[in-house]
């Protein structure tokens, strides 16, 4: 049954049908400064509290910590450069990696890349939500250490799915009054804790040399891992006019993702100062607590929820477009529900198995020997091809169309990929992997430069090849 122009209109009372489909011209609206506070709800996190912390944790001074913090907020451009290419295309991001990993290349890039990091970071969120619900109601005497944060899990992340469902209209909607709700509870947690802070913090064991490097680029890595995982951005922007500016929308992008990263994981650093080894390892959730008013803790949560589920519905309203785009004979909606599921029942193995603390810092140390080298290539393709993108061309997937490349496979972006995740993967130290140039230069992490331009490069160079051939910008 075909689907009528009326009910795929983009209106925040209803489910939204589209998917990856086109949208035509006069189905477009919004304006390039309506992202700023779409991308700024789900930026007011606990998460950036965490990894904020860990930069102290690492054994930073604070005037180190707020510069790493700086340097990884300035990777918000990324996102903000690709999300030109959503009404450039008129399409989802996930169908216009075709540029770059040709038709059926573009399959395997979005079903490992595309689902690893959107999987990443609806656990994530979801487990933060989990520990900070779960100490509160521990507060009230409900207490089981398994069921308790397992239906925590199951509830906000229900919440989340039906945000999804209803889609861009409802996100755009309602993002707004989320980001002022948050922005509210969390300067209110900030004004608690800064008094806290020992604004003449100095690490125990002041860090110099190779240690302190190694420090700075682990935690860069850390934190640069959120702002190279939206590689969802055209997503979100893709309903825009055709006429908008391209650096109207990487402004308002960028901008809206970085300025709360930057406050509310600068707050996380001049938390930690205040915290003994008692509070870190009872864990950032709990210590929050000890130091907030009794009334300001159920407020945290609340926040922390709101903040849960206004960005894992943008990473599932996304991800269903991707498995939209893999090739799954689904609608949307459907997709939408299957990427609830399987992010539901990876954040109760979390849930059970690990620590806030420990948890994030692992995965989004690991997330960046995708992401880094996948949004570099996507920024290489958008700046090549001057924000163009054909959406017909897109769509075409007969052999001989422009992105079919070599039998459907576009070996310039998946050489380039595979390169810059290597790269990244030999330049990366973990608590359970260091990689043989980590190793050798004292645990010192280079994987976020080095693997983004060898990824960039070698995409760009192999353009010029007859592996580009008939797609090449």
């Amino acid at each position: 049954m075909s689907t009528t122009t009326e009910e795929l209109a983009d209106v925040a009372t209803r489910p939204e049908t589209r998917g990856i489909e086109l949208i035509a011209d006069g189905e477009r609206h919004g304006r390039a400064r309506d992202l700023f506070l779409v991308w700024a709800a789900p930026g007011v996190s606990i998460l950036n509290f965490t990894v904020g912390a860990t930069l102290i944790l690492l054994g930073l001074e604070l005037w180190q910590a707020f510069a790493v913090i700086l340097a990884s907020a300035l990777l918000w451009v990324f996102p903000g450069v690709i999300a030109a290419s959503g009404p450039a295309a008129g399409t989802s991001g996930s169908v216009v990696t075709r540029a770059m990993y040709g038709i059926h290349g573009n399959k395997v890039f979005v079903a490992f890349v595309g689902w690893f990091i959107g999987a990443v970071f609806l656990s994530l969120t979801w487990l933060a939500s989990s520990f900070m619900g779960s100490v509160l109601l521990a507060q009230v005497g409900i207490s089981d250490p398994v069921w308790v944060p397992i239906g925590v899990t199951i509830v906000v992340s229900a919440a989340t799915i039906l945000v999804a469902i209803f889609g861009h209209g409802l996100i755009l909607r309602v993002y707004p009054y989320l980001a002022a709700a948050l922005f509210a509870i969390f300067l209110v947690v900030a004004a608690f804790i800064l008094p806290t802070a020992d604004w003449r913090y100095a690490a125990p064991e002041p860090l110099s040399g190779v240690p302190l490097w190694s420090a700075i680029t682990i935690g860069f890595t850390i934190l640069a891992s959120t702002p190279l995982s939206f590689i969802n951005s055209p997503d979100i922007a893709r309903y825009l006019p055709r006429s908008t500016k391209p650096s109207h929308i990487a402004a308002a992008t960028a901008l809206g993702g970085a300025l709360p990263f930057a406050v509310f994981t600068g707050v996380g650093a001049l938390l930690a100062t205040g915290l003994s080894a008692d509070g870190f390892a009872a864990g950032i959730d709990v210590a929050l607590f000890t130091m907030l008013p009794a009334w300001l803790g159920p407020m945290l949560v609340i926040g922390v929820i709101i903040n849960t589920i206004a960005l894992n519905a943008m990473t599932a309203y996304t991800s269903s477009m991707a498995l939209q785009a893999i090739g799954l004979p689904l609608r949307r909606i459907p997709a939408a529900i299957i990427v609830g599921v399987v992010g539901t029942a990876l954040t109760i193995y979390l849930v059970l198995s690990s620590s806030l603390l420990e948890a994030a810092n692992l995965m989004l140390q690991f997330l960046v020997v995708v992401s880094g080298p996948a949004m570099a290539i996507f920024t290489v393709d958008v700046l090549l091809r001057r924000f163009a993108y054909d959406g017909i061309d897109l769509f075409d997937e007969r052999p001989g169309g422009r992105f079919w490349y070599t039998g459907g496979w576009g070996f310039a972006g998946l050489i380039a990929l595979l390169l810059g995740a290597v790269a990244t993967a030999v330049c990366l130290a973990t608590d359970v992997w260091a990689g043989p140039v980590a190793e050798s230069t004292g645990f010192i992490d280079l994987s976020v430069p080095i693997g983004m331009i060898v990824a960039a490069v070698a995409y760009a160079l192999l353009l010029r090849t007859p592996l580009a051939k008939g797609g090449r910008p």
